[in-house]
């Protein structure tokens, strides 16, 4: 019962994030139709400038949906990114090949960039911008790769052409054949340079944003979002088969901004936290679960296991690196339950380090834990194990603390008056003491040895 009011504050806090995250606005079907045809349609703006990960694909997605739900003019991304999963580059093209609404991805202001998988976005999008002094390229896939080199052409430093490639090399060329198929496909349906883009994927070529223009790359240079609309008034696209003028004059510019969901993705998602909240669940329920208490250790531990669960679903996570990890927390607790001198604790520490350096399956630097973090706690988890190694010891060496023999030399009390036997308090228990002088009920008295169950007893006065 007394885990009863905790249970329904959990189920409040559960529905009223279910009410937060539902659509502020509840007009009908008719009423946003009849709102929507009163003022011209508007022309959304999104800013990107971060590696694209699982908070910014959600984000995308959401508000491309928002657009195609509210017949934007146009939907504007601008650009500036080093790069990011595959994954969540992916479902962000799924997303804008899918769109009913054109959007245009401008690489903007001067000097930014659209590397990796940013140029990929940059051939599916409808209209394809570039600011002066800006680039993209470099579309190499690394997050699958592992970083491996490029494999030699057969026969090349007198190889045999017949020698089959080693399981590295040939996933490898699995990964960027895959990546130029993509890519090409891209270019094919957009109708830009596809020769260059398989250059970007093979060889990581990169271009400026005027080679990029002369290429048949891009569609445009525009150097801020005034010049790109201006140079997209009236211009004609192509949107699931049907051509397309863009009507851009008299609408309103409305910038989306991101939501307390985006921001709370961009938090767990980030490699370091999902590292700490996983580590911080898994201690908090060994805590809980080797002294049981009120229970907050074990709902702080469940709710940040949970919520680091879904983080690492959503991130390129090695599963030998996180088994790791769990193998050396479980060795140092059973260092402090089971004392080894060190051997499991120390075994321990150096598994969960190296789970921990292993942890993210991807080379780009955004999407990695930081060092410093698990230097620091392969460093406390180091310390724990010697605290817990000091006390073992320290208690090897200390004189026996339970048992009859350890009365001796303590103080009793009497509880009554009496002549040779009594019965006198000590340490919270009644036992029958002998003494050679009469005492006194409430007297203090030292025990001095012991016969069986009979305390031999003197005045401690």
């Amino acid at each position: 019962m007394a885990r009863k009011p905790l249970f329904l504050i959990l189920l409040l806090a559960l529905a009223m994030a279910v009410l937060i995250a539902l659509p502020v606005s509840a007009q009908s079907p008719s009423a946003q139709h009849s709102a929507a045809s009163a003022s011209p349609p508007d022309v959304r703006v999104m800013v990107l400038d971060d590696a694209i990960g699982p908070a910014v694909s959600d984000w995308f997605v959401r508000a491309l949906e928002d657009a195609n739900d509210e017949a934007a003019a146009l939907f504007v991304l601008q650009l500036n990114t080093p790069g990011g999963l595959d994954h969540s580059m992916r479902a962000m093209i799924r997303a804008l090949l899918d769109s009913r609404v054109p959007v245009a991805i401008h690489v903007a202001p001067s000097g930014s960039r659209a590397a990796s998988a940013g140029t990929y976005l940059l051939y599916a999008a409808h209209i394809a911008a570039m600011a002066p002094a800006t680039n993209l390229g470099a579309a190499t896939p690394v997050e699958l790769g592992g970083g491996a080199p490029a494999p030699k052409p057969a026969g090349s430093d007198g190889e045999d052409q017949n020698t089959a490639p080693d399981s590295a090399t040939a996933l490898r060329n699995k990964q960027v054949n895959d990546a130029v198929a993509y890519i090409r496909g891209l270019a094919e349906l957009r109708g830009r340079n596809a020769d260059w883009a398989e250059q970007a994927v093979r060889q990581g070529a990169s271009l400026p944003a005027e080679e990029a223009l002369e290429q048949n790359v891009i569609d445009l240079i525009a150097d801020d979002l005034p010049a790109l609309l201006s140079r997209l008034e009236g211009w004609e696209i192509e949107i699931r088969g049907q051509r397309h003028t863009l009507t851009l004059s008299g609408s309103q510019v409305r910038n989306i901004e991101q939501d307390w969901r985006t921001g709370f993705l961009a938090i767990i998602t980030n490699p370091s936290v999902a590292y700490l909240l996983l580590l911080v669940g898994i201690y908090g329920l060994i805590l809980e679960f080797s002294s049981p208490g009120v229970g907050v250790a074990g709902v702080l531990g469940g709710i940040c296991l949970l919520v680091a669960a879904y983080a690492l679903h959503l991130l390129p996570v090695s599963y030998v690196g996180l088994a790791l990890i769990v193998l050396g927390i479980g060795l140092i607790a059973a260092e402090a339950l089971s004392p080894s001198f060190g051997v499991l604790g120390i075994g321990g520490v150096a598994a969960f380090v190296i789970g921990s350096v292993m942890l993210m399956d991807t080379e780009l630097p955004a999407f990695q834990i930081a060092l410093p973090v698990i230097a620091a706690v392969g460093t406390g988890s180091l310390l724990l194990v010697g605290v817990i190694i000091r006390l073992i010891t320290r208690s090897r060496r200390q004189a026996l603390v339970s048992g009859a023999d350890t009365l001796l030399g303590q103080s009793a009390v009497a509880i009554q008056d009496f002549e040779m036997l009594g019965m006198v308090h000590i340490n919270g228990e009644l036992w029958r003491a002998r003494t050679a002088t009469p005492v006194r009920k409430g007297q203090r008295l030292r025990v001095i040895g012991r016969n069986g169950l009979t305390l031999n007893v003197e005045d401690a006065s």
